[in-house]
């Protein structure tokens, strides 16, 4: 079996500037939370307040978090594995060694519609996706029968380079 030079043999990316308008309207919820904390007094009682805030600073966090972290992907494949790590911080990261995997597919348009949205996401008869934008990507099909997609620029020569390593395992 030949060995592969250390260090990835193939990165990519893919971006979604259009995520950071729903992150603007993550950072007004929560500036309304904080707002509503700091200088507002509610002639109610504190119940509603509380439960404003908290609501707030919720929905406001939630939305960050779920936009930030799939404004871009980075995907790296190595000799043993590929990566796939969402976001600024890397969360949520997936490896999957190439030793589960029995094949990789390109998919040259693969949608947001078709797996529910952006974000990471899981159909039942489909597989777990990785999605943040619309075109281009790659699908794994694992050993255990299950799929893996993510969306991916240049994911047809990621496909090529886990194909030779495939065909290498097999020998």
């Amino acid at each position: 079996m030949t060995g592969h030079p250390p260090g990835p043999l193939w990165t990519g990316r893919a971006s979604n500037r259009a995520q950071w308008l729903l992150a603007a309207a993550g950072a007004a919820a929560l500036a309304l939370g904080i707002e509503l904390a700091v200088d507002y007094s509610w002639g109610s009682g504190n119940v509603p307040l509380v439960m404003s805030v908290v609501g707030c600073l919720a929905v406001g966090l939630l939305i960050l978090y779920g936009t930030i972290a799939f404004v871009h992907v980075a995907v790296t494949v190595d000799s043993e594995a590929m990566e796939v790590r969402c976001g600024h911080i890397g969360l949520p990261r997936r490896t999957i060694r190439l030793s589960e995997v029995t094949s990789a597919e390109f998919l040259p348009r693969i949608t947001p519609q078709q797996w529910g949205g952006w974000g990471y996401r899981w159909r039942p008869e489909k597989g777990t996706a990785v999605i943040v934008r619309r075109g281009e990507g790659l699908a794994l099909h694992l050993g255990d029968g299950k799929l893996f997609t993510v969306t991916v620029d240049d994911a047809e020569n990621a496909v090529r380079v886990i194909r030779t390593h495939l065909r290498a395992l097999a020998r």
